[in-house]
């Protein structure tokens, strides 16, 4: 190449416009990549969740805008025994579901990771009870709970173990049970999927080195599946607490709360309270008193991969 074309395009090049010079720079790229996404975040996640604490401190209703009242809202929900059985129902709801999803999910996760004929269809048959939408799980385990049609009812008095049909959703506590049965079936699909994908990335020759050494199963699983799946065992469970401690749709489905309350979890308390009885402040204030136990939950997680960075390679901080 010639000095003179060179030049000429030398020239050529640097003779950029502002709009050219503004795209290659490398943060306005940055910040118009992520836009959108911010956008979506405001639109459908940050407005509804900052509107529905402002709600939490007014007297609104539907039909009429509120006034600012402070904490009155919290103050009497703090007094209302309904709240405070909530709570409680909340908890144990998801302390029991979460307890048996991760405990029959792992076993199927275990059981789908060796060598088994149909191992593929198995996994997609697996999938169906999360597929499902959750509407339709609730009126199917209505009518399996349902005091004149229950096929348990039907099945139990045809071989002879009762002579009346069981009481499912008519009494308190049979009714928790229930819905934390039915809940269990719905979510092992989720956990038992999840931990088999963390297996899958577990080395093979870790196990081989221990057969070596002559370890026994137990301790395979004690001291190199368990470890090895920690930092997803964490996530999964963080996951499975919210979606629990957040469920709504089939509790609703079947039980709407009933008998007497005694079903309600704080997000069906919040929505009868504030959209089939109209107090919009109190309800926003139920389902803000949510927060603090969604947050517990994702420090959980948090904290529990922060102890496993050595498998990465880091140090603990």
């Amino acid at each position: 190449m010639s000095a003179a074309a060179e030049q000429a395009w030398v020239r050529q090049a640097k003779a950029q416009s502002a709009l050219s010079k503004l795209f290659d720079w490398k943060p306005f790229l940055v910040v118009m990549c992520m836009l959108p996404a911010v956008g979506l975040l405001m639109v459908f996640l940050t407005y509804p969740l900052g509107l529905g604490i402002w709600l939490a401190f007014t007297d609104t209703t539907i039909g009429r805008s509120g006034r600012w009242v402070g904490l009155e809202n919290f103050e009497y929900m703090l007094e209302d025994p309904i709240w405070w059985n909530a709570v409680f129902f909340s908890v144990f709801y998801t302390g029991i579901a979460t307890i048996g999803k991760f405990g029959l999910g792992l076993w199927l996760a275990l059981l789908l990771n060796n060598h088994l004929p149909f191992k593929s269809m198995l996994r997609a048959i697996i999938l169906l009870p999360w597929i499902v939408p959750t509407v339709l799980t609730a009126i199917a385990f209505w009518w399996i709970y349902n005091p004149q049609f229950s096929i348990i009812s039907w099945i139990f008095i045809e071989l002879g173990l009762r002579e009346t049909n069981i009481d499912f959703i008519n009494t308190a506590w049979p009714a928790r049970w229930s819905l934390i049965g039915a809940n269990i079936w719905r979510g092992i699909p989720f956990v038992a999927i999840s931990l088999l994908a963390g297996l899958q990335t577990i080395s093979p020759s870790l196990y081989e080195a221990a057969l070596l050494d002559g370890s026994t199963g137990w301790q395979r699983f004690r001291y190199i599946t368990f470890p090895m799946l920690l930092p997803i065992l964490a996530i999964v469970m963080t996951f499975s607490i919210i979606f629990t401690f957040t469920d709504f749709q089939l509790v609703y489905a079947i039980t709407r709360g009933g008998p007497v309350n005694s079903t309600h979890l704080l997000a069906t308390l919040a929505f009868q309270r504030g959209i089939p009885g109209g107090q919009l402040g109190e309800g926003a204030a139920i389902a803000v008193s949510m927060i603090p136990f969604l947050v517990f939950a994702t420090l959980f997680s948090y904290f529990a991969l922060a102890r496993r960075k050595w498998q990465q390679g880091e140090s603990n901080d």
